[in-house]
């Protein structure tokens, strides 16, 4: 069973069809959209601020998602994809996004829409990360503008993807 515990009397909320892996933990004030899937391992923390989360977001295995006590809380659009073992922390992810595998969002980060935060990324307190960009390295920097057929074929296609693996453990 996954662990989902209130904290100060505020539970977790969570959307239609969300798929909670059974070694997920989710505590306090977290509010999760329709169609997200939290994975093994997955921790998303609102116990010191709130965390806000869009429709189909999923939160790959051994991601972490915080925030900072009375400071910066955690907003994520729809249809972004967090991948295995990245951190977000306490800042604000616009729509279609990819959080990149073992990638790290600190506080204050604003990551535009349609945009790609490579892999292994540090994207560094206070960046703004404009839409339609790739942003790599450590720090992270802009790298390019990020095509079309990137958002269909990456973005959308992970997004898609998690909607439907979640489907297959229900």
């Amino acid at each position: 069973m996954p662990v989902i515990l209130p904290v100060k009397g505020i539970s977790p909320v969570f959307g239609n069809n969300c798929y909670i892996a059974p070694n997920a933990t989710i505590v306090g004030e977290v509010v999760m959209g329709n169609d997200c899937s939290v994975w093994f391992n997955a921790v998303i923390r609102g116990d010191v601020n709130n965390i806000i989360m869009g429709n189909r977001v999923n939160v790959q295995d051994g991601a972490v998602i915080h925030c900072t006590y009375q400071k910066n809380n955690t907003i994520i659009g729809n249809n972004v994809s967090i991948g295995h073992n990245a951190i977000v922390h306490g800042c604000v992810i616009a729509d279609d996004v990819l959080i990149g595998m073992g990638s790290i969002v600190m506080d204050r980060v604003q990551v535009g829409s349609h945009s790609i935060i490579a892999a292994g990324a540090v994207v560094l307190e206070g960046t703004i990360v404009e839409s339609g960009t790739i942003y790599a390295g450590i720090p992270a920097k802009k790298v390019k503008d990020i095509s079309p057929e990137l958002i269909s074929g990456e973005i959308n296609r992970i997004a898609e993807n998690y909607v439907m693996y979640s489907g297959w453990f229900k």
